[in-house]
């Protein structure tokens, strides 16, 4: 799996992206985490985030499918 997503973000400019974005967003809510007391604003991009980031999560997943499945085509 994990070959897989380095070969992913090597060679899919889609992938990188997803993967940049999730990135970002994890940074976001590791700073949101790390305050005390979160304002009601902060709560509600707390949930915002963590929605985003298990969709762009599932997108990466998908690729992730298509690429092994044409491997495994390829081999075939």
């Amino acid at each position: 799996m994990l070959a897989s997503n380095q070969q992913l973000l090597a060679s899919d400019e889609q992938f990188r992206k997803l993967a940049q974005e999730h990135s970002q967003y994890e940074a976001r809510l590791g700073f949101l985490i790390d305050k005390r007391y979160l304002t009601e604003d902060e709560k509600l991009e707390e949930v915002r985030l963590k929605k985003l980031k298990l969709r762009l999560k599932d997108q990466m997943q998908s690729i992730e499918r298509q690429y092994k499945l044409q491997s495994q085509q390829n081999i075939a």
